[in-house]
């Protein structure tokens, strides 16, 4: 099959693989000019991690990567008010279990593609119609062309969710939460291997140092309403203007965002469908079913699903209704699931109120014991969900 894939960041690039390996012929369409930069540090585990390995990718994961030592919950003064010794968190599961880079891992995954997927950069979908057949598709730049799927990968704000199943406002799911990351050269103090956290009323920041003396900052916070969309000054100036008053480091964090490579600001709001499929049309990862950066676990999720569809199309190369119908079956609850324990979450990611706030801080204090810990992650280490054999596997 003729598989247009829009958007070649973790979902795109991993579905693009696995149709590959099976004989399919899948092209890649991708709006940025180049494999996108900047981001976020994830924590990459769980059945994601599964697909991974099957991929090869693990080795170069755990190189690129980094096993984090210490989760730290500071005071405005800078003083350890609690502390978590992650490699405890993840006894058992430290080998299969990496905080990294989101664009490091989709740079990862796409380099596992080794030139044999037709990508074409800077241009995106402009509209489409199809028919019993097959979808002929029309791009902002390129001529027009013919496939016989389409597959939206092309993230929290699909273009082709939009196209297909309307406005986005009518799956979005706002959390009242925006986040920002950005990482600067030089910045002091640096703790290694440690992920520094101080929240306030309406805020948390993180801190991690990275290799080449970076420091990776994410800050999460209250916000209403849109953000601005290519703006960069304006981007900053709002992130000033939350942030404003704030106590420990967040003033000279501040100061050197004109010095950040990239910035990275979105809403962390989830998208939620009765459906992932339309006629030829499917869509995976966030621009499915985002669970929002708050879950912890979007990019693997997404290779999850890029996986299963790859699987449940080769299995039925003949009947793709059939095979989507098999794709939203097996994951769905799961991933529902995810979104639901995750809109609990923003009251630690951005405290509204300070009752709030001491809950928060509580709860931070009571991580650092292990029978809480080993409890809490045991749990959320395992996905409720076997993924299918590879079709002639």
């Amino acid at each position: 099959m003729r598989v247009l894939i829009v958007g070649a960041g973790i979902a795109g690039s991993t579905l693009a693989y696995w149709l590959q390996k099976a004989g399919h012929e899948p092209t890649l369409v991708e709006h940025a000019h180049g494999l996108r930069r900047g981001g976020y540090l994830i924590d990459f585990w769980g059945t994601g991690f599964d697909v991974a390995e099957m991929m090869g990718l693990v080795p170069r994961l755990l190189s690129e990567g980094y096993q984090l030592a210490e989760a730290r919950d500071v005071a405005a003064d800078g003083h350890r008010v609690a502390s978590l010794d992650t490699q405890r968190f993840v006894a058992g599961a430290s080998e299969r279990y990496v905080s990294i880079l989101r664009s490091d891992l989709a740079a990862a995954i796409y380099d596992c593609l080794d030139d044999r997927v037709e990508t074409i950069f800077g241009d995106t979908i402009a509209r489409f119609t199809e028919d019993e057949r097959s979808v002929r598709v029309e791009f902002e730049h390129a001529a027009p062309r013919e496939f016989d799927l389409v597959v939206g990968a092309d993230g929290l704000h699909s273009r082709v969710r939009e196209l297909v199943f309307g406005e986005e406002s009518g799956f979005e799911r706002d959390l009242g939460i925006a986040v920002a990351a950005f990482d600067v050269a030089g910045y002091r103090p640096r703790d290694e291997l440690v992920a520094v956290m101080h929240a306030e009323v309406g805020f948390q920041a993180i801190r991690v140092a990275l290799r080449d003396d970076l420091t990776m900052f994410m800050l999460t916070f209250r916000h209403d309403g849109r953000l601005p969309a290519d703006d960069v000054e304006a981007q900053r100036e709002l992130v000033r203007s939350s942030l404003a008053g704030a106590g420990w480091e967040i003033p000279a964090i501040l100061d050197r965002l004109p010095q950040a490579r990239t910035l990275y600001l979105d809403r962390a709001n989830q998208i939620r469908m009765p459906s992932w499929t339309s006629g030829r049309v499917a869509l995976i990862g966030d621009a499915a079913a985002s669970p929002s950066l708050l879950a912890g676990q979007g990019s693997a999720l997404a290779m999850v699903e890029a996986y299963v569809l790859a699987a449940e199309l080769t299995a039925t190369p003949d009947d793709h209704r059939r095979a989507f119908d098999a794709y939203e079956r097996r994951l769905m609850p799961m991933v529902g699931s995810k979104q639901d324990a995750a809109k609990g979450l923003g009251t630690a990611f951005a405290p509204p109120n300070r009752l709030q706030l001491v809950l928060r801080n509580t709860l931070m204090r009571s991580m650092g014991f292990p029978p809480v810990a080993n409890l809490t992650m045991g749990r959320s280490l395992r996905d409720p969900i076997e993924l299918p054999d590879w079709p002639g596997a």
